[in-house]
C-alpha cells in the first residue's frame, strides 16, 4: 500500500482501520432496510412490449451473441445505462 496516494486524513483512517480502531454502526435494521433496497434495484418484476424494425432487432441480437448474454439482457443494460447517465454517445467528440 506504500503506492497509494492518500491525503493525510485518509491515511489516519487507513492506519486506524488496520489496527482495528474503527468499529461498524450499521444496526440490524439498517441492514435490512439495504438489503432490501439492493434486492429491489436488481429485481426485474416488470415486463414491457415495444416495437422496433426488425433490422434494429437483428443488429441487437448480434450484438448480444457476440457478448455471450440474451437479447433482453442486453436491451435492458442498455436502458439502465442510460437512465443511470452511464450510457456514453461516443461520436459526440468525433465531430470536434
Amino acid at each position: 500500500m506504500k503506492n497509494l496516494k492518500l491525503s493525510k486524513e485518509e491515511a489516519q483512517l487507513l492506519e486506524a482501520a488496520e489496527a482495528g480502531e474503527l468499529a461498524s454502526i450499521l444496526t440490524e435494521n439498517r441492514k435490512k432496510e439495504l438489503v432490501a433496497a439492493a434486492k429491489d434495484t436488481v429485481r426485474k418484476d416488470k415486463r414491457i412490449n415495444i416495437r422496433i424494425s426488425n433490422r434494429d432487432l437483428r443488429a441487437i441480437q448480434l450484438k448480444a451473441y457476440e457478448e455471450g448474454i440474451p437479447y433482453q439482457t442486453l436491451v435492458s443494460s442498455i436502458i439502465h445505462k442510460y437512465i443511470s447517465g452511464s450510457l456514453k454517445d461516443i461520436l459526440v467528440n468525433k465531430n470536434k
